[in-house]
């Protein structure tokens, strides 16, 4: 799971080094509002980035702050999961299938839970 975690923390960095880059890699559409709409999430992907990471950590050296970590990045993905949802963007074109990758974190949720 620590293995997994750190994955997609390093897809999400991959996905906003793209999207900085050269957009055309990972972009869904090329709309305004569209554009507009995945700018306003870095500090969002950070934030669950950062929970992967630290949950990935805790696990490794078995800190009981591992199951805070894992419901805070569960959570996250669960947000940004919803929001992905509601604009039409999950599941579409390149960056849709990034944005699938990514909102696999909510598979967290239920590990941590059965942990």
């Amino acid at each position: 799971m620590a293995v997994l975690l750190l994955a997609v923390a390093a897809l999400i960095a991959a996905y906003w080094i793209a999207w900085l880059a050269h957009r055309s890699l990972v972009a869904s559409e090329t709309g305004l509002s569209y554009t507009q709409f995945e700018d306003a999430f870095p500090l969002a992907d950070a934030w669950l980035a950062l929970c992967l990471v630290a949950a990935s950590f805790c696990l490794l050296t078995a800190r009981r702050a591992a199951l805070f970590w894992l419901l805070a990045g569960g959570g996250a993905g669960l947000y940004l999961f919803a929001m992905d949802l509601q604009h039409g963007i999950w599941g579409k074109g390149g960056n849709g299938l990034v944005e699938l990758a990514i909102n696999r974190s909510l598979f967290v949720l239920h590990w941590a839970w059965v942990l």
